[in-house]
């Protein structure tokens, strides 16, 4: 049979077309070969057996030195004592949140500890102390508390510039509603609240009951300051008040839309 023809214009001669080449049919991607894929998995498996071995079956990654920071009272000798690290134990199985809690309940002065692994061979101890606002007494020693109401240590000699909490409270109906431990809460919140100058020179919170608290400074000077409320307000006012007479012995901020100093 005759292939198909075409007429050449111009010249009313005809011309057979050649024949177009099949198109290639397209190609997908070639899925890996069973070999491959054994391969690789075996691959995947030993490196993985061997990260596993590394962390848990060498001796490179161990714990081996502890390194303790944030101390001031306390020693790193006696954190690290505490804390028990499992030294020669892999770094990656120490229990971190188990040293956290032996420290916090064996040294009550530690306020909060971060535990951390240090790689390839380190524990760290970053410890923060409670600090004492207020010091009650206790024989010829001293129970601090913190800022928290927190009494965490017994000392034998006060801190510097911590004032001592006085509790003589009243025999009265306010006593019984709110308790001699809400009392020194409220101790703890006045304490806390003052500024720095008069914290400074703040020797004795005394407190009688719930809204008569008081403060006796050095110089033999006393401030009234009442109950525990509004104290960033009686902070300015009291602040405001000493300058303006810093030559009185006696303040009262207890209501401290009028305030009033005296003495000399």
């Amino acid at each position: 049979m005759a292939g198909p023809t075409t007429v050449q214009r111009g010249t009313g001669q005809r011309k057979d077309s050649p024949a177009r080449p099949p198109r290639p049919r397209p190609q997908g991607r070639r899925l890996p070969s069973r070999r491959t894929l054994i391969v690789s998995g075996v691959l995947v498996l030993l490196l993985a057996s061997g990260i596993v071995w590394a962390l848990y079956g060498s001796s490179w990654l161990r714990a081996e030195q502890v390194r303790t920071t944030g101390v001031d009272v306390l020693t790193p000798a006696e954190v690290e004592a505490a804390a028990e690290v499992p030294i020669g134990a892999p770094l990656i199985s120490v229990d971190t949140d188990a040293i956290a809690a032996r420290l916090r309940q064996k040294l009550p002065r530690i306020d909060s500890v971060d535990v951390v692994r240090s790689w390839p061979h380190g524990i760290g101890l970053k410890v923060t102390e409670r600090q004492p606002i207020l010091l009650v007494k206790k024989g010829a020693k001293f129970i601090e508390v913190d800022a928290k109401g927190v009494h965490f240590a017994t000392v034998d000699k006060s801190p510097r510039r911590v004032p001592l909490l006085e509790l003589k409270p009243d025999q009265s109906a306010g006593l019984r509603r709110f308790g001699k431990d809400r009392l020194v809460r409220e101790a703890v919140r006045v304490a806390g609240g003052l500024p720095g100058a008069v914290a400074k020179d703040t020797e004795v919170v005394r407190v009688t009951s719930y809204d008569s608290i008081s403060l006796q400074l050095t110089r033999g000077r006393t401030v009234i300051w009442g109950s525990g409320e509004g104290g960033p307000v009686k902070a300015r006012v009291l602040t405001a008040l000493m300058k303006a007479a810093p030559k009185a012995g006696h303040f009262d901020v207890s209501a401290p839309t009028a305030p009033a100093a005296s003495g000399s």
